[in-house]
């Protein structure tokens, strides 16, 4: 079992970094397996909506997006972390995430999601929500906490005060275990929930 872990600061040694790291701790309790990748700090461009990747099966543009998706399709869990902008998530990190959404294929279906957000201050639920829904649309259940998943503080060193925030981050990485883990049993003993061919309605007549 593996555990996809997506930091969307910038800074590879900060709150986010800080808060993933809480949770690899427990995974590796749990032996799951943990991929990190570091986005916030690459140069990563939004979408154009070319249709390329309906086609091709990848993203026109040849960079991390693509690189990722291949640990995405392999892994069990989702693990999306994110500093606090404007109330929002790092602008870097949702150009990625739309992309790498958007231009993969495979199923997403019970691969089990979590954000994770980071603030001074304020913001951290607006963007907590703003995450979720890239896990909702596509058919993961979200794992969650004691809390909501966030840290506080200005630095990785705030965050090590934050004993709540540390100890949300833990339960989380344990709840998240246990759903992955509950999930691969259910689709040994009953397969996979039935999918309907899937309808777009639309209202331009």
């Amino acid at each position: 079992m593996k555990v996809l872990l997506i930091n969307g600061s910038p800074k590879s040694d900060g709150c986010i970094a800080r808060a993933l790291k809480e949770m690899e701790t427990i995974f590796k309790e749990e032996q799951i397996e943990t991929v990190m990748v570091q986005v916030g700090n690459h140069d990563i461009r939004g979408c154009i909506a070319c249709g390329f990747c309906y086609k091709e099966k990848r993203c026109v543009f040849d960079d991390l997006v693509n690189e990722v998706a291949k640990e995405f399709a392999q892994c069990d869990g989702l693990v999306i972390g994110s500093p606090v902008y404007y109330a929002s998530a790092n602008g870097t990190l949702i150009s990625f995430l739309d992309r790498l959404f958007y231009s993969t294929s495979f199923d997403k279906t019970m691969k089990v999601g979590a954000a994770v957000v980071s603030a001074r201050r304020g913001g951290n639920t607006a963007t907590f929500d703003e995450l979720n829904k890239y896990f909702t649309i596509s058919g993961m259940p979200i794992a969650s906490s004691q809390y909501w998943n966030m840290v506080h503080g200005f630095s990785a060193s705030d965050v090590e005060k934050d004993e709540e925030g540390l100890q949300t981050m833990r339960t989380l990485a344990r709840n998240m275990a246990f759903l992955i883990k509950s999930i691969n049993l259910g689709k040994k003993e009953l397969g996979m929930p039935p999918k309907e061919k899937r309808l777009s309605t639309h209202f331009i007549r």
